[in-house]
């Protein structure tokens, strides 16, 4: 949705997931400057506990950067769907598990500078396995992970999903123990 105070923006492009409109703002050397937003729903993300030291972590092909991402479950809402409902629908979808529990934890907006989208952090906890039901489009493989191993793979750069890291690292440092 577009913030209210960008009512005189021009709607420029549409796409199946967000849309992109131009505004006009002075800057302040006084210049008019054109820029580009793109508005998007929103997306939730689920950090699916197993048990206090094991998650449940994704391998998803990111054609948009040309690299299989270590990731946790997550995806756009579809409006008027709420975060949470988001959350255990891909789950589900995403890694194959129903969750008895999910809960927020956090929500942080990903690049403001361009774009709208907020996204939403939960915690999932007492899992049951119920089988991946994965879009057409979606190469994505599960593996169970020790919530320590996942910090020292952010150590060594083989998870650089953003996402996944604030998720991570804001467990790790304001939920554990």
């Amino acid at each position: 949705m577009l913030p209210s105070k960008l009512n005189d923006a021009e709607h420029v492009f549409k796409a199946a997931r967000f849309d992109v409109y131009e505004i006009d703002r002075q800057g302040p050397d006084g210049q008019t400057h054109r820029r580009q937003l793109v508005v998007h729903p929103g997306a939730a993300v689920v950090l699916p506990l197993l048990d206090d030291d094991h998650v449940v972590m994704i391998r998803n092909d990111r054609p948009a950067v040309g690299k299989t991402l270590w990731e946790l479950p997550a995806g756009t809402l579809e409006p008027p769907e709420p975060p949470e409902m988001c959350a255990g629908r891909e789950l589900i979808e995403e890694a194959g598990f129903k969750a008895k529990s999910i809960e927020p934890m956090c929500d942080f907006y990903s690049t403001p500078g361009f774009c709208t989208e907020h996204m939403w952090v939960f915690i999932a906890r007492d899992l049951t396995e119920v089988g991946q039901q994965l879009e057409a489009t979606e190469q994505i493989t599960v593996e169970v992970l020790p919530l320590d191993k996942t910090m020292q793979m952010m150590r060594d750069g083989e998870i650089i999903d953003g996402k996944t890291m604030t998720a991570l690292l804001y467990h790790d440092a304001f939920m554990k123990g």
